[in-house]
């Protein structure tokens, strides 16, 4: 059977340590918008960007040093016909050391080709990954969205509106 989520793999000098506190460090880069606690098993945390998109994200497994999963539990775009696409897929950070290096295999389980949003999220998840991600594990500064103040007050009212 043909793998059809979304994968890339990042080849670093740093260590599983130093890969592991830079992927658990979401808001160094991914975005500064993130609420939560982005770094523990069960911890949970909300990511927004813009009136674009927003999601809520459950860690439903923690390995330190060797793997990381998220669970979406919610999730957002203006930009689909299914407003909800990512809902119930995982995403996994899995580190391993390899000789004088650490590979990180990036794999979102369940974005998958058939998804209106499957190419502007493998685009923009390349961005994040192998620039933004990378840059912060090379060089302690990566380069994720900007805080915004009045986005948090946006999608805070949108949310309440649901109810």
């Amino acid at each position: 059977m043909k793998n059809e989520n979304y994968t890339t793999t990042l080849l670093v000098n740093q260590s599983p340590k130093e890969v592991f506190n830079a992927i658990t460090n979401v808001r160094g880069w991914w975005s500064e918008q993130i609420e939560g606690n982005t770094a523990h098993l069960n911890d949970e945390f909300r990511y927004h960007y813009k009136d674009i998109h927003s999601c809520h994200i459950k860690l439903i497994e923690v390995v330190e040093d060797e793997k990381i999963i998220w669970q979406v539990v919610d999730n957002y775009f203006n930009f689909t016909k299914d407003k909800s696409e990512w809902k119930g897929t995982k995403i996994s950070f899995e580190i391993i050391k390899k000789d004088n290096k650490t590979a990180l295999i990036f794999t979102h389980i369940g974005l998958i080709p058939s998804y209106e949003c499957y190419d502007i999220c493998t685009d923009s998840w390349g961005n994040y990954i192998t620039g933004s991600l990378r840059s912060l594990i090379e060089t302690g500064k990566g380069q994720p969205n900007p805080y915004i103040p009045a986005i948090k007050n946006a999608v805070r009212l949108k949310e309440e509106n649901k109810e």
